[in-house]
């Protein structure tokens, strides 16, 4: 009996069962560096057409000039608006920090510098106003963390000259979003390479991951220019912790744990020049407030950043394997704050309605109890309680209740600080809309109201 036939079926068996999970999974695509980008269908992953159409609706109207989503490396979605094409080119403004911070990690894998040097062995004494103690005491680290305590309320923020560059507080016990120490790392990286960033950064990884663009001198601040295309390679770069299409590019792990991780205390939804979502508590750009809960709630809790100036966002889910990115002009409203902190929430808002029914999983389950955020001057806004918890009559009637029995009770604004004021007043009996005071200025409040006996606090945005 020749047994041959039969030992050729069964290897093909063993092989078809160990192959087929293998391409069942889904694998990272990463595209060339020339030629076409593989795409793959929204109808594909249950996305609707209407649904998308109201997301781009959205962001034409927030002045948005690009806008990609991948999932799993390939282009789900890619849209321009205006005269804005897949080849024009635009700025990163603070996103480039984050790509900055990674460029730091290569020059520490490479032996070139140490996170705990002072800063000013790469930027030589006299970098600062400081005394030589005081100046000795700044480090890597706190540049990267945001944690130098030099002052961030002069007249320029990004002057890196050393008279503007004065004590607040000791290094390392201190957050605040500073440009000028942050731009002062360019040069720290390149008194530890002895050469140009940009040829440094091409050496190391934007030649390999195809990143066609370059960091321009404007004023004090070194500005990152590129296509949007290229901006979605370095998020994809992010997605893969450093790893691009089988080359290892960030050999060190730990310091990409800890660029996407909290770096310190005192504002835990900050890496390396990197925000966090997920996170008990945050801090923003110009407050020295720290407020509860993370930066983004309808967004995915893994979600890591590189966000800059009016809404250049780069936004990386390794739980869903996507990468987010938005170019364009400023939003509109409130300020520079209130778009860190609340235009890119809306932007998910939006994704998490792209699926064609309630029933399909959508990208991140998150339900917001006051609408519309941000709000505006003088308007209204509606507290919609948790249906999860109660129906919505249920609610109604032990919201007003409780109102009613506790006039004191009823829903509170709260500035920054943490100070009242105002009580808001629902516009009809039995109402859950409340109307805001038109004295009030453009910022981010936090509003406490009541529910079953409870008391809650979320975060509103006025504009």
């Amino acid at each position: 009996m020749n047994i041959r036939p039969y030992l050729a079926s069964i290897l093909l068996m063993i092989v078809s069962a160990i192959s087929a999970p293998l391409a069942n999974a889904q694998s990272t695509y990463f595209p060339t560096n020339i030629g076409t980008w593989e795409t793959i269908t929204p109808q594909s992953l249950g996305w609707c057409s209407s649904n998308i159409d109201s997301l781009y609706n959205y962001l034409n109207q927030k002045n948005t000039k690009a806008f990609l989503i991948l999932k799993d490396g390939k282009i789900v979605l890619e849209k321009y608006f205006g005269s804005f094409t897949q080849d024009s080119v635009w700025y990163w403004a603070s996103a480039g920090k984050t790509l900055t911070a990674f460029t730091v990690g290569l020059a520490k894998q490479d032996g070139l510098l140490k996170l705990n040097d002072p800063s000013n062995k790469y930027l030589g004494a006299g970098w600062s106003s400081l005394s030589t103690a005081r100046e000795d005491s700044i480090t890597v680290w706190h540049h990267l963390t945001m944690t130098t305590g030099l002052d961030d309320v002069g007249a320029d923020p990004d002057c890196t000259d050393p008279n503007c560059l004065t004590y607040k507080a000791a290094a390392g016990t201190r957050w605040a979003y500073h440009n000028a120490p942050y731009t002062l790392i360019d040069q720290v990286i390149e008194g530890a390479t002895g050469g140009n960033l940009n040829i440094y950064m091409a050496k190391k990884f934007t030649n390999t991951v195809g990143m066609k663009g370059l960091f321009v001198k404007a004023g004090y601040n070194n500005v990152y220019f590129s296509t949007a295309r290229t901006m979605a390679r370095f998020g994809l770069l992010l997605l893969n912790k450093g790893t691009w299409n089988g080359t290892v590019i960030m050999s060190d792990t730990l310091y990409f744990r800890q660029q996407t991780n909290s770096s310190q205390a005192l504002n835990p939804s900050y890496g390396y020049l990197t925000w966090l979502n997920g996170k008990s508590a945050f801090m923003a750009p110009g407050s020295q407030i720290r407020f509860p809960g993370n930066l983004n709630p309808d967004a995915p809790n893994d979600m890591i950043c590189a966000w800059g100036k009016n809404g250049q966002f780069i936004n990386v889910v390794p739980s869903q394997k996507l990468v987010l990115i938005r170019m364009g002009n400023a939003p509109g409203g409130g300020g520079a704050v209130a778009m860190a902190v609340g235009f890119n929430n809306d932007i998910w808002k939006y994704v998490n309605k792209l699926p064609c029914s309630t029933t399909t999983q959508t990208i991140v389950a998150s339900a917001s109890h006051i609408y519309p955020n941000p709000a505006r001057i003088g308007g209204t806004i509606n507290i919609e309680f948790n249906k999860a918890s109660s129906v919505k009559s249920t609610a109604q009637s032990s919201a007003h209740s409780t109102a009613e029995n506790h006039p004191s009770l009823a829903p509170q604004l709260l500035d920054i600080t943490g100070r009242l004021v105002a009580t808001l007043n629902a516009i009809a009996p039995e109402s859950n809309t409340y109307s805001l005071p038109s004295t009030l200025n453009a910022g981010i409040y936090f509003l406490r109201f009541y529910h079953q006996g409870n008391t809650r606090e979320q975060r509103l945005i006025i504009e």
